[in-house]
């Protein structure tokens, strides 16, 4: 599906980059070489075929070479005898498997209805696969040439994979198949457990077992993997599930302090070779209100060779009683070489529960002197050293030439496509939409994976560059009913920081800068800087001193202001060398600015624009950005006033946030579009005043909640709806979804960045899911000072329809509500 494989070229060294990243199902999605031919033939084998031209390596999907399949002998019913065997050389985490029958140019007509899967990491023990719900059988072809693609669930960890026909009567059937996942970089094979136990809550058993582990379970879980490794982290709340039909604590395998007298969990993990070993993640239950918590120590013994190292080494993470959130604990393993490892978790509270155990390591095996004595390795660092370094090299100069060749291509697939994947709309009507419309969205099924990859990329790409194209696009009313503003009827000021702050609508624009500017001059020599808070493209903004700034106030406007005292003042300037077109975006930003009036929006002061550089002059607020003011502040409590710490209350946390929801009232009623509104973005006075402002992007602090997009657009996806991201529609319910996020962050004080536990490619990934609209996207979690009602405002921001989601006048008043 498009979403679901969305990265797989526009990100080809994830796997390498991000291990963690690639045991996620919804990321590892990556075609193996069936159909590429990355697999060799000689790694294809079968049990039987009717000829020659049927043999096992014409079994690659999408391809007529030969009879154009491999076909067995006749499947007889019940009988598993026949199988197609594909070798990948080393462990693969696979995800999903495609089948395809014998077309051969219209003149094959045979396929499998349905397959069963076999899978081996060594190639002596093979297990049989099966779905959460203990189904083996697969639904196969209904024709011989479509393509069928199915997600394993749960995924298999395996270097050898057999699909095997199955058949109630005796009959002729062909495949043709690929694989798809990615390498598994942890390198592990197994891990042995003691049985996930049962947990009696409110009457009801929740299951803490290990459903899907492919090993012996008796009395303990022998030789296998399961769901540690699956790719799939648990709930905040262990009794609920991502997957449906499943029974409570599905997620998680769990164990009680009551069946273990030394206190801890022991868990031994075998890897596939000796590695060295940096981190090892654990994803953790911490609901301590259930008396679950995330374990108080570990204990890590290692096997390089034959016997364990006798000293364990010990990590114990932060004990965490506010936040019942789960989580992953990231343990160093301090580069430790091993080919097995044996922990011993310890109980911090009655239950312990674990969702997904994985490792990173470095260079996994040492070099050996010769060909002739495997055993002997090299014990000279210097050695070790040089080779490391030259591997390096050899990446890095392969890195810059494929990097170089893709962006040309990518440069050429750009011109060639754009036209007919990007529409824009050329009719006219009234709204607040900025928007860009795609000529068709590929459904989820019935599509070759290959297609739907193009599309998918084509499709982020062109939204980035609508996010950042000098002129936004003109209303018109597309197929869905929804209004579409095409490129004449939005004015987008692009500003000195090079980022697009406000979308406005050319009506509103007309409007509001048909007048004279309503700013004076300010003298330069009164200007004294301060500091640089931040640059881009075409200038810089920086913090100074204005001296005999209360002369240049509008009078009928309130300014927090100290008579004969210099003020904090923001000064945009523009760099001499700047074109033409952003000297006349400058000039248009001050006319709008100009013109803004409302408390909670900083106002534009003054102007130096007589002379070069060109300068506006915007307020300052003296205690900076919510972000840091937030970060630098604790919730009041026992834990502030054990660290001394400054407080903010629960109801000026909401007083600020009812300030933000009316700035942005504000602006919605001019039909404005904010992009990217967020707490960096909020400036903080005295009393807790707050005033948004538009300076973020350009600010290094903040480098990191923006995602570049090849090298064209640079977005704050953490804070962006699913359609901003994926059809590059920006829209007063965009910002109402950024508002959801900044009052996230604002009732947790900043703490953590916004579904921290997942990276920038996750993230985009999670957008996939509200597309898909299948309950599986992920919320940011109910932060813990944050009251039910509260919440529910948050989520109701997130609606995935964006006519469900409320104006910010309704926001407005549901907060006062939420005070009273």
């Amino acid at each position: 599906t498009p979403p679901s494989l969305l990265l797989s070229l526009t990100l080809p060294f994830l796997n390498f980059f991000s291990p963690l990243s690639t045991t996620l199902p919804s990321l590892c999605r990556y075609p193996l070489g069936m159909s590429g031919g990355q697999i060799q033939d000689e790694d294809i084998s079968a049990s039987s075929q009717w000829s020659e031209s049927t043999a096992a390596r014409y079994g690659r999907l999408d391809f007529e070479e030969g009879d154009g399949a491999w076909c067995p002998e006749t499947v007889e019913p019940d009988s598993l005898k026949e199988f197609l065997q594909i070798d990948l050389r080393s462990l693969h985490f696979i995800t999903l498997v495609g089948t395809q029958g014998r077309h051969a140019g219209g003149i094959g007509n045979e396929f499998a209805q349905m397959y069963k899967i076999k899978y081996s990491r060594d190639g002596s023990r093979w297990i049989s696969w099966r779905n959460r719900q203990g189904k083996q059988v697969i639904e196969g072809n209904r024709n011989a040439y479509d393509i069928v693609l199915k997600d394993l669930e749960p995924p298999i960890i395996a270097r050898f994979v057999r699909f095997m026909p199955v058949s109630d009567h005796s009959m002729n059937v062909c495949m043709r198949v690929e694989l798809y996942g990615c390498e598994w970089l942890d390198g592990l094979v197994s891990y042995n457990a003691p049985v996930g136990e049962q947990m009696s809550l409110e009457g009801e058993s929740v299951h803490l077992n290990d459903s899907v582990y492919d090993g012996a379970v008796i009395f303990s879980m022998t030789e296998g993997l399961g769901q540690l490794t699956d790719g799939m982290c648990g709930l905040d709340d262990f009794t609920q599930s991502h997957v449906y039909n499943v029974w409570p604590g599905y997620d998680y395998v769990g164990w009680t302090n009551e069946s273990f007298s030394s206190g801890y969990v022991e868990i031994m993990f075998e890897f596939d070779r000796a590695r060295n070993f940096t981190t090892m993640k654990v994803h953790c239950n911490n609901m301590f209100t259930r008396h679950v918590k995330a374990f108080r120590q570990v204990m890590c013994y290692f096997r390089s060779e034959a016997d364990w190292e006798a000293k364990p080494l010990s990590f114990s993470p932060s004990p965490d009683d506010v936040n019942p959130s789960a989580r992953f604990v990231t343990v160093s393993l301090a580069n430790h070489m091993a080919s097995a490892i044996k922990c011993q978790f310890y109980f911090a509270d009655t239950w312990m529960m674990f969702s997904e155990i994985t490792f990173q390591s470095g260079d996994h095996v040492p070099w050996s002197l010769s060909w002739d004595d495997p055993t002997h390795k090299v014990d000279d660092s210097n050695t070790r050293i040089l080779i490391g370094c030259l591997v390096a090299i050899i990446f890095i100069l392969v890195a810059i030439i494929v990097i170089i060749l893709w962006r040309q291509v990518w440069q050429k697939m750009l011109e060639k496509v754009g036209e007919l994947v990007y529409s824009r709309a050329c009719t006219h009507t009234h709204t607040h939409t900025h928007t860009c419309s795609f000529d068709r969205v590929t459904p989820r099924s019935g599509v070759s994976p290959h297609s739907s990859v193009l599309d998918s990329r084509l499709r982020l790409t062109n939204a980035a560059v609508a996010a950042t194209a000098s002129k936004a696009p003109a209303a018109t009313v597309g197929q869905d009913g929804v209004p579409h503003y095409a490129e004449a009827d939005i004015v987008n000021l692009q500003g000195v920081t090079g980022g697009n702050t406000y979308a406005v609508p050319a009506l509103t624009m007309d409007l509001l800068s048909g007048k004279d500017v309503a700013v004076e001059e300010f003298p330069r020599k009164l200007l004294t800087f301060k500091e640089k808070l931040g640059e881009g493209q075409f200038g810089e903004v920086h913090l100074c001193e204005a001296e005999g700034m209360q002369e240049f106030m509008n009078k009928d406007f309130p300014f927090d202001i100290t008579e004969n005292q210099p003020e904090l003042v923001a000064v945009k300037m523009l760099r001499a060398d700047a074109n033409k077109n952003a000297r006349n975006d400058f000039l248009k930003e001050i006319k709008i600015m100009s013109r803004l009036k409302d408390p909670n929006i900083i106002r534009l002061l003054a102007v130096c624009i007589c002379s070069d550089p060109l300068c506006m002059i915007t307020e300052y607020m003296e205690n900076g950005d919510l972000n840091q003011f937030l970060c630098r502040h604790e919730p009041e409590g026992q834990l502030a006033l054990i660290s001394n710490a400054p407080t903010v209350s629960y109801s000026n946390l909401c007083y600020m946030a009812t300030q933000i929801a009316s700035g942005m009232r504000y602006l919605s009623s001019l039909n404005f579009v904010h992009r990217d509104l967020a707490t960096r973005n909020c400036l903080v006075g005295k009393n807790y005043t707050i005033k948004i402002a538009d300076f973020g992007m350009s600010r290094n602090l903040y480098s990191g909640d923006y995602y570049r997009i090849q090298g064209r657009a640079v977005l704050p996806i953490r804070w962006m709806s699913w359609e901003s991201i994926l059809l590059g529609k920006f829209t007063t319910a965009s910002d109402v979804w950024a508002f959801g996020v900044t009052l996230w962050e604002t009732l947790t004080f900043c703490k953590e960045q916004p579904y921290s536990q997942l990276t920038d490619e996750q993230v985009i990934e999670n957008t996939g899911e509200f597309f898909r609209d299948q309950k599986r996207q992920i919320y940011l979690p109910q932060p813990a000072l944050c009251p039910d009602p509260v919440y529910k405002i948050m989520l109701s921001c997130w609606r995935r329809n964006t006519k469900e989601r409320p104006s910010f006048q309704e926001i407005y008043r549901a907060l006062l509500e939420s005070q009273a």
